[in-house]
């Protein structure tokens, strides 16, 4: 019994080789992902039933003044240590900690003392006294062991997994639990505390690493440093991720801003948060073989095959089932969120294609690209999103988010990545082909097939989503065999790793 006991930990332990420890730590981050977010989806369908747009709206303001806090104090230690080439990285780490309660110290005073000037920009006097106790957040973020980073330096996601599930555990549980006693919009402030709360004491469970209030000048100004760029790209992301928020609830409403939010998590969360796996998993990964071009090159390939192939059935499968899925799964008062819903599942999966190549460009030391490319992108919707929300609404939000990243970011996160790796653009568009088409081919079938039949909203959802995975894995199956397009290839990789 123990002998098979100790196999199954080998085959589930990262362990091995650069190759068999990222394809088994791939595993853990998977399943971390997908059990964080089944959590934040169960816990938003089943508040969507407790609790109104609107509240949804107030907290959205409440969440947007505590990320832009985040953002603009946001000093990028995790990747400067898991980009150091060196392995032992615990002599930064009490200066780490001394930083982040720092940052949770001034990011708590700012929210303090803002709050009430924030609530009335908004003509919602509500969010004050949130804005105010959601400034715990970021401190109880700071008191965190800074020994958590080896979860992800040394690709030991198994400790990761524990340390995000106990967040995503606590966060579904405490706002639940508060909604079904007090349906109020303080389900989603305690839902919110819950988390941070929750790793943090983890934190301390898994790693033996103890901190200690000691700063080191030199060591604080090499990691701000590297960290100088993801400052800037942390403040550049909230613009162009969360501008669009700001906007409608400055410029719409609260509720308005409640649907929008709510449409952009359920259609961009699935892809991008898949995405996020892969991107994840790569930056220790890329770091590992810089210096080694070819070897790197083939990584990127795999890893844009591997996304392209997960993204494409995802994004074109929330397209296809949103009429089904709001009025069935959250109720006709949601209903205003479908086209919105479908235009972000679009600007989903293109986020989702191409966030990988931020984890190479932080990799080979050019964590500037994210702050150069994400001003081009604030430009082009600082443009735009006015005249297109004032005639369309939230709709019109949706179709610039969208549009600019297609004709915009697309081609040109593609572009970098291959001047980087030093091949051409036409071997990463390539890798969007085959997936494509079996979405393409899925989608186009039982839209048709939606047309013929006509069934209660809950039944066509349940029989759209198994239909739609026969669908397109078989297309899948049928253009690798004929084309040799490498899917296969990837998942006998994989198999092989993990044995």
């Amino acid at each position: 019994m123990k002998g098979r006991l100790d196999r199954l930990l080998t085959r589930v332990i990262p362990s091995g080789s650069v190759l068999q420890r990222t394809v088994k730590s791939g595993g853990w981050v998977t399943v971390t992902k997908i059990s964080l977010r089944l959590s934040q989806v169960l816990m938003l369908v089943v508040l969507a039933r407790l609790l109104s747009p609107r509240d949804f709206g107030i907290m959205g303001i409440a969440l947007l003044t505590l990320s832009a806090t985040e953002r603009l104090t946001e000093i990028g230690l995790d990747a400067a240590l898991i980009q150091q080439k060196k392995d032992n990285v615990d002599e930064y780490l009490n200066t780490t900690w001394c930083l982040e309660i720092g940052r949770g110290i001034l990011a708590f005073s700012a929210l303090f003392v803002l709050a009430p000037f924030i609530a009335a920009g908004f003509g919602e006097p509500q969010a004050e006294t949130l804005i105010r106790v959601l400034g715990v957040v970021p401190i109880l973020f700071g008191l965190r062991n800074p020994g958590v980073v080896y979860f992800e330096k040394d690709l030991e996601f198994h400790k990761d997994f524990i340390y995000q599930s106990s967040g995503g555990l606590a966060q579904l549980v405490v706002g639940v639990g508060y909604a079904l006693y007090s349906p109020t919009v303080w389900a989603l402030v305690f839902a919110s505390i819950s988390r941070p709360a929750a790793q943090t004491a983890t934190s301390y469970y898994l790693h033996d690493y103890r901190p200690w209030p000691s700063f080191e000048y030199d060591a604080a100004r090499e990691l701000i440093a590297f960290g100088k760029w993801i400052t800037g790209a942390s403040i550049l992301r909230f613009l162009y991720s969360q501008g669009d928020d700001a906007f409608i609830g400055w410029y719409l409403s609260a509720t308005a801003l409640g649907f929008y939010q709510y449409a952009y998590r359920l259609a961009d969360m699935p892809p991008t948060e898949m995405a996020g796996v892969v991107a994840k998993l790569m930056f220790p990964a890329y770091s590992k073989l810089q210096g080694d071009q070819a070897k790197l090159q083939q990584a990127v390939l795999r890893s844009t095959r591997f996304t392209a192939f997960l993204a494409f059935p995802i994004g074109f499968g929330i397209a296809l089932v949103t009429p089904s899925f709001v009025p069935a799964i959250l109720g006709s008062e949601w209903l205003a969120i479908v086209l919105t819903m479908q235009i972000l599942a679009v600007y989903g999966l293109l986020h989702a294609l191409t966030r990988i190549y931020g984890s190479l460009w932080k990799s080979v030391g050019r964590p500037d690209y994210d702050v150069k490319t994400g001003l081009i992108r604030i430009g082009a919707i600082a443009v735009l999103i006015w005249p297109a929300t004032a005639r369309w609404g939230i709709e019109g939000t949706a179709l610039v988010i969208t549009g600019v990243y297609l004709v915009l970011m697309v081609p040109i996160r593609i572009h970098i990545t291959a001047k980087l790796t030093e091949m051409p653009s036409w071997k990463i568009y390539r890798e969007y082909l085959y997936p494509c088409i079996a979405a393409g081919t899925m989608f186009g079938t039982l839209w048709f097939a939606r047309t013929l039949i006509e069934v209660p909203p809950l039944v066509e959802f349940l029989a759209l989503v198994p239909a739609g995975a026969v669908i397109y894995f078989t297309v899948s199956l049928l253009l690798d065999k004929q084309f040799n397009w490498g899917i296969g290839q990837v998942g006998q990789m994989i198999t092989k790793a993990i044995r």
